[in-house]
């Protein structure tokens, strides 16, 4: 595996028997598009494997060039990028459509050349499949042995947590807002990076900074403590194109943990949610509807812990890596098997 990691992280990976090729870090996207992306492609040479899989679009003109040697690749796509450029704001708003228009050309043509596409989700599979016959989903589901149920519903703190990445599409303005309007007297468990150092000034100099245990970036096991100290986890993202048909691993981690979720009304997610028991679903423009899920959520504590024993049990019987783990599996078998 080619990848940039800590010192811990090379460790851990080790003792799980995965070699790791470092790549020197670079803070400067100039350096990441085209310095990182052909140190990548020598090391992925130099190993000379049975079956390549990589993730960054930038790696995707590198693949085909292994594709072209009669290499056996997998594009690996995490999220519907073309509709995520959109989003980026490092990207002048007159440019993100173009960018996005010549983003997806790339990925459909490139995708002829894979052995493979695996998607994170049905939805983004069924763009692939009309140009790769062996595009698959596998869903980005918790491992269910992470999160235990060892503690205690009862000394839990009276406490909300969101973790992932921190931005405006990802709700963290309303959360706040929802903070300053909830009757509950509770306090927000925050981890992740912000997306730009603006963000996060202007949103530690807001009112409702001094209800937030900030953790900031934390490893798999300070997720896993930040969850089970919550009683509730969020997952309010903004209604664009990338998240409506997402499936956030955050919102089955909470499930995983056994705390109820209070999620956007999503489609798809109400299905989820609803159809699992395990939460309550709302506008995510709404701090007053969020506000009053997280007091109905702490007030009845005993419901919502019900909650969270039913994500937990959906997570047990649909939503985890076990059964995904097997399809991919499954797709590595097959494609060392072919001639």
């Amino acid at each position: 595996m080619v990848i940039s990691a800590s010192p811990e992280e090379v460790v851990k990976a080790a003792q799980k028997r995965v070699t790791l090729h470092q790549i020197p870090p670079t803070a400067k996207r100039f350096s990441r598009f085209f310095y990182k992306t052909w140190y990548c492609y020598q090391i992925a040479r130099k190993i000379d494997a049975d079956i390549y899989q990589f993730h960054d679009l930038e790696l995707v003109f590198y693949g085909i060039l292994l594709a072209i040697q009669g290499k056996k690749v997998i594009y690996d796509v995490h999220e519907d990028v073309p509709q995520h450029v959109l989003t980026k704001a490092w990207i002048p708003n007159w440019l993100r459509i173009v960018v996005s228009y010549l983003t997806s050309i790339t990925e459909y043509i490139a995708a002829k050349w894979f052995v493979s596409v695996v998607t994170a989700t049905p939805y983004i599979q069924q763009r692939f499949a009309k140009f790769n016959s062996r595009a698959i989903d596998i869903n980005n589901y918790p491992i269910l042995e992470e999160f235990d149920l060892s503690n205690d519903w009862a000394t839990k703190k009276t406490e909300i947590c969101y973790v992932g990445g921190i931005s405006e599409h990802r709700g963290i303005k309303e959360m706040l807002a929802a903070l300053s309007l909830t009757q509950s007297n509770v306090l927000m468990n925050l981890a992740g990076p912000f997306e730009t150092p603006k963000l996060e000034q202007d949103t530690k100099e807001l009112e409702q900074w001094n209800k937030v245990n900030y953790f900031g970036v934390v490893d798999r096991y300070g997720v896993k403590e930040i969850i089970q100290r919550s009683v509730v986890g969020l997952v309010v993202l903004h209604a664009i194109s990338n998240y409506i048909d997402a499936r956030p691993v955050k919102m089955f981690e909470y499930m995983a943990a056994g705390i109820p979720v209070i999620a956007s009304n999503f489609p798809l997610w109400k299905a989820i949610v609803e159809g699992s028991q395990c939460g309550i679903c709302v506008d995510p423009t709404k701090p007053t509807e969020i506000a009053a899920a997280i007091d109905h959520l702490i007030a009845n504590p005993n419901e919502a812990q019900v909650m969270g024993i039913n994500g937990r049990e959906a997570v047990r019987s649909r939503y985890n890596w076990v059964i995904e783990e097997r399809k991919l599996l499954d797709l590595y078998n097959e494609l060392s098997n072919d001639s």
